[in-house]
């Protein structure tokens, strides 16, 4: 018994149409907007605790300034170069700028602490968000 197919009233189809592949794009690009939005969340995110784990280094490094020489440093450049032209508190120029490539602002008097530590934080120029050595209540 042998089968015969006619192919005469159906076409085999060979590849996508325009219209098909244009909207499998679409689908794309809104797949990939949607999932940037995500992922540059994540980065603004991960660059505040970035610059709050920083200002915990820096304000450890101060205590230590203040350890060895009697007094917190004037400014976090001297914990580069101290004045007594001892070993310096910190590895290099770039441990004293935050994640967003601006120095880290400084309190000698730490009004977070009431004087007991220092106040190093660093403003997210997104959001005007203070990060920072100390805990928010």
């Amino acid at each position: 018994m042998r089968i015969q197919i006619s192919t005469t009233g159906a076409r085999r189809r060979a590849a996508f149409t325009l219209m098909e592949v244009m909207v499998v794009v679409a689908i794309l690009v809104v797949l990939a907007g949607v999932a940037g939005v995500f992922v540059f969340g994540a980065l603004d995110d991960a660059k505040g605790k970035a610059a709050e784990s920083s200002a915990a280094s820096i304000s450890a490094a101060c205590d230590l300034y203040k350890l060895r020489l009697q007094d917190f440093p004037d400014r976090l450049e001297d914990l580069l170069t101290p004045p007594d032209g001892g070993r310096p508190f910190l590895n290099s120029n770039t441990d004293i700028y935050d994640p967003w490539g601006k120095p880290f602002q400084y309190d000698k008097n730490g009004a977070h602490s009431n004087g007991r530590k220092v106040d190093v934080w660093a403003i997210d120029p997104g959001t005007n968000k203070p990060h920072g050595n100390w805990r928010e209540q």
